[in-house]
């Protein structure tokens, strides 16, 4: 099913679904017999909560993943019955709201676990927990000698039949540096965790530690699911190696020029004056800013495309709005298309603005903001809200 955009909108995001649905069975061709959790987290990286979960699922995700717990209630309430886990919560969430939802919960301390088998308790149901082991990364999860804490803290709430482990998970902190000689120490410990959860006697349906990089390039880490969040949306989670791995980028952000004139040499251009054409030229004025996305320090260094033409942002990046230098001989109009990036030959990529910025490509989509519509083009009959 195609989209068309309408002539009116100032910019714009294209969120192509045929793009997504190849990324998903790339990456389920790359798990090889893993399962694939598609992580949906951050309204799917910008693109989409909903739309993105049901072409995910469409396309052979068998699993979602979601870091807070207000995004899996959305799937869930909006009819999204695929297996869910929501892994970020603190002392007080509605860890009763996700056990009645059939949500699987992360839990890295004694009190996730007191408190998720409270909630088990108040509505009767028994909760799906996936214990969370910090094998290196410093950050969530269990580290040291309090992960035979956690583990033997959660057997006896297995045997009262207020919690299952269905899981044991962390996350890697150098797998998109291939040769890191963490990534190989992290799994060895990771497994080495997992295996003392099932001596203590947890029956485990999943074991997980690949993200996308881990997904592409260590087969070694597929263990029973892989966990890719980047890779689906097209972008690369390792720009340093010269592969695109067949990835398709699957958002494309445009605009229309609000507003074509010339300007004589030497005038300074936009708050500032930090640009100035060295010759007559032709500007455009683009009807986006940093309230939508696009990052103040893309001021004259923002790549786009406006028809044929490359370009860049001309002096600072305000927040509505900017301008880019089209060049003394440029015929464009009010109303022609400006492509900050996309996936198309010719077009800038999101890792094009993340390495103009000093940024991630995960960045460049997940910043763009709330008041640009995302237009969902592609997408399957039965995957339209």
């Amino acid at each position: 099913m195609t989209t068309e955009i309408p002539d009116a909108l100032p910019v714009w995001a294209e969120i192509d679904h045929a793009a997504l649905a190849h990324n998903v069975r790339l990456l389920r061709a790359r798990a090889g017999d893993a399962q694939l959790m598609a992580v949906v987290k951050a309204d799917a990286y910008g693109h989409g909560l909903l739309q993105v979960a049901r072409t995910a699922v469409g396309a052979g995700a068998t699993w979602l993943g979601v870091a807070q717990m207000p995004e899996a209630f959305a799937l869930r309430d909006a009819g999204i019955t695929t297996r869910l886990l929501t892994w970020l919560a603190v002392p007080g969430a509605d860890f009763a709201g996700a056990i009645s939802r059939d949500i699987d919960l992360s839990a890295s301390a004694p009190w996730a676990l007191d408190e998720i088998a409270a909630a088990a308790r108040s509505v009767g149901r028994t909760a799906r927990v996936h214990l969370k082991v910090d094998t290196g990364l410093g950050r969530g999860g269990a580290y040291g000698p309090d992960w035979t804490t956690l583990v033997r803290h959660a057997r006896p709430l297995e045997a009262e039949g207020v919690i299952t482990v269905v899981g044991v998970w962390t996350h890697f902190a150098h797998a998109d540096a291939p040769n890191h000689p963490t990534v190989l120490t992290q799994q060895d410990r990771f497994f080495e965790a997992a295996a003392e959860a099932e001596r203590e006697g947890c029956r485990l349906e999943v074991r997980h530690l690949a993200n996308s990089a881990a997904t592409l390039l260590h087969p070694s880490a597929h263990a029973d699911l892989v966990r890719p969040g980047l890779a689906l949306y097209g972008l690369s989670p390792v720009p340093q190696v010269d592969d695109d791995f067949g990835l398709r980028p699957v958002m494309s952000l445009r605009a229309r020029l609000a507003l074509v004139k010339r300007l004589p040499a030497g005038q300074g251009i936009s708050y500032g004056h930090l640009y100035a054409p060295e010759h007559d030229t032709v500007v455009g004025l683009v009807p986006a800013g940093y309230a939508d996305g696009i990052p103040r320090n893309a001021t004259n260094v923002g790549p786009l495309a406006v028809g044929d033409t490359r370009t860049r942002v001309a002096g600072r990046v305000c927040m509505d709005q900017f301008v880019v230098d089209l060049g003394a001989g440029s015929g464009a109009r009010a109303g022609d298309v400006a492509t900050l990036f996309g996936g198309a030959p010719g077009e800038p990529t999101a890792q094009d603005w993340a390495e103009m910025t000093d940024t991630i490509s995960y960045e460049i989509v997940t910043r763009v903001g709330a008041r640009v519509p995302r237009i969902h083009v592609n997408q399957s009959p039965d995957e339209a809200p």
